[in-house]
């Protein structure tokens, strides 16, 4: 049988852990709105309209 070492071994991913947080973010606006969410409210939760603006702004 093969332990994993107890210690620094373990590898982050920030991409995963980027939308676990998106996803966690999207669940308590869902779970404190009284209706489904739009789009927009989506929209919004994930802070997509300032992705946008960052990478229009971003030199190519």
């Amino acid at each position: 049988m093969h332990v994993a070492p107890v210690g620094g071994t373990a590898v982050q991913d920030h991409v995963a852990l980027a939308e676990i947080e998106l996803c966690g973010d999207l669940i308590i606006a869902a779970s404190a709105a009284e209706d489904r969410l739009s789009l927009e409210s989506i929209d919004e939760v994930l802070k997509v309209a300032e992705e946008r603006d960052a990478s229009s702004c971003a030199p190519d």
